[in-house]
């Protein structure tokens, strides 16, 4: 495996995602696990993402401003063609309110902070989901939040000369249990928040790193565990001893 040219067995993967969060849509009594397809794609974003920055890390040709300009290239043609058409069509199938909310929502996706418009509006008197056509730009808004952050830390880190790894380890746990912590909470909370989400992108951070440099990262998370148990004995032994 690679990070460089172009991925049939990635696209593969993507192609099974979207069906799998279709199919949840259409029959969800079919398909009750199908929005699994949105955290793959976390995943995916995160290992492409992660594996072109490292690259140009390790060439010395990394640059915010060309990291940035590419994303907007890449994203806003075909965001802006779906909020026009959105704003179009929902002059002619929204009502008033409905529609005032839309230009809220039109904003929220251009500004990439949908999915904290979509938490705020959370409740008892939230709109239906089918009046919410740009529902969907939520997962857009914490792929982009993420984006806005992991090309600084990670040129920080690499410049430092510090482990990437070590990093992206750290922050992918910190992540998981703030989502495991408050599952009794908040629900809407943990699914719009970016906090929350981030250790889905960072496994995909994980699995560029170890493709990239050939490592064996789970029998180095076992070596360090056993070194750990090993001081543990020693200071237990010692103690005793004493």
């Amino acid at each position: 495996m690679n990070l460089k040219g172009y991925r049939r067995d990635i696209d593969g993967l993507r192609a099974i995602a979207i069906l799998s969060v279709l199919c949840f849509h259409v029959f969800p009594d079919l398909f009750p696990g199908g929005f699994i397809g949105v955290d793959v794609f976390f995943v995916i974003s995160g290992f492409l993402i992660s594996g072109i920055i490292i690259g140009n890390l390790e060439k010395g040709s990394f640059s915010l401003v060309g990291f940035y300009s590419r994303r907007i290239r890449r994203i806003f043609p075909a965001l802006a063609v779906v909020l026009v058409a959105c704003w179009a069509f929902g002059w002619f199938v929204l009502l008033t309110d409905e529609y005032k909310q839309l230009g809220k929502h039109i904003a929220g996706g251009a500004g990439f902070i949908s999915n904290i418009l979509f938490w705020r509006e959370s409740g008892y008197f939230d709109s239906a989901a089918d009046r919410k056509p740009l529902l969907h730009l939520w997962s857009l808004g914490i792929e982009e939040q993420f984006y806005i952050i992991w090309p600084l830390l990670m040129s920080l880190a690499f410049r430092r000369k510090l482990k990437l790894v070590s990093m992206m380890l750290l922050l992918a746990v910190i992540s998981f249990l703030v989502n495991i912590g408050g599952i009794r909470g908040n629900a809407a909370g943990l699914f719009y928040s970016p906090v929350t989400r981030f250790w889905e992108l960072l496994i995909g951070c994980i699995l560029a790193y170890q493709v990239y440099y050939k490592v064996d990262l789970a029998a180095e998370v076992k070596l360090r565990i056993g070194a750990l148990d090993s001081s543990a004995v020693g200071s237990r032994t010692a103690v005793s001893a004493v």
